[in-house]
């Protein structure tokens, strides 16, 4: 009978899902646990099989890491972005293109969902530029040189909503391109949310290795389950927020703003978190809306 009555309980949810777009981002241990990773889609299989479309995104820093010091390169970061140059740029895109979206996408197979694998070059999905980054020294600000770093300059879903009309689950790596034809590395999270946008998606929903949004950074228990966007936003400028957080909650901030109806950030190490915080009354992780 529990079972039955978590059946109902989602019934509502599902209802209210159903034929509408969610954006996810896996990251954290589901990128290096291949148990955590397997569990993941399989929930996003089921998202599938319920009426949702589901478009994923995906980091891969850690392999990133690991190959490079194969080929002898030393990573570098800057306020945690990694410093690449080409050497490290022609990692990055072996990693991210031909290996990580490679394995999520025989993942889904493997699980009976229906995906294709992208990176933002494929149809001009994401139109990059180089991402221009200040720092204070003393009184005075340079910029850093950050190589083959880039931001998002604009998205055009199309190739993403042909995909979604005819049933397929896409699957996009965070490399893109400028009209020059140079290759960026963006970040993962910030491509989520700017694809969210871009697609006007019901949900983004980023996995991650933390419960959530954290009232103390330092304390699992201070978990926030529910915030609005300018209580978010109002933490932010606190700084109040650290490290990997930030990257997540200044895509969510943006992408709440140009239209996405609610975010989510969640544990994606814990057991079916995905469908436990869009399924059920309390959720698991922080769920963020306007």
């Amino acid at each position: 009978m529990e079972n039955v009555e978590l059946l109902i309980e989602a019934l509502p949810y599902i209802k209210d899902f159903h034929s509408t777009t969610m954006v996810i981002k896996i990251g954290g241990h589901a990128m290096v646990n291949d148990t955590i990773l397997e569990d993941t889609i399989k929930d996003i299989v089921l998202l599938y099989f319920v009426g949702i479309k589901p478009v994923v995104v995906h980091g891969g820093g850690p392999e990133i890491s690991e190959k490079m010091e194969k080929f002898g390169l030393k990573p570098k970061f800057v306020e945690g972005l990694r410093v690449t140059d080409k050497e490290t740029m022609e990692v990055v895109e072996m990693v991210l293109d031909g290996k990580v979206n490679s394995k999520i996408v025989t993942t889904f197979i493997r699980n009976g969902g229906k995906a294709v694998g992208l990176s933002g070059k494929d149809g001009l999905l994401i139109v990059a530029k180089k991402k221009e980054m200040r720092m204070k020294k003393g009184e005075e600000e340079v910029i850093i040189d950050l190589g083959f770093v880039g931001e998002t300059e604009l998205v055009n879903p199309e190739i993403i909503r042909i995909l979604l009309d005819n049933g397929f689950i896409p699957v996009v790596s965070p490399v893109a391109t400028d009209l020059s034809g140079n290759t960026y590395n963006l970040n993962a999270d910030v491509v989520a949310g700017d694809i969210a946008a871009a697609l006007k998606a019901k949900k983004l929903i980023m996995l991650t290795d933390v419960p959530g949004i954290l009232k103390n950074p330092e304390d699992r228990s201070t978990l926030i389950s529910r915030i609005s966007l300018s209580e978010l936003e109002d933490m932010r400028v606190k700084g109040v927020l650290k490290g990997g957080m930030i990257p997540k909650v200044d895509a969510i901030i943006k992408a709440l703003k140009s239209g996405v109806e609610k975010a989510h950030i969640i544990d994606g190490s814990r057991p079916h978190s995905i469908l436990l915080e869009l399924f059920t009354k309390e959720g698991v992780g922080t769920m963020v809306e306007p």
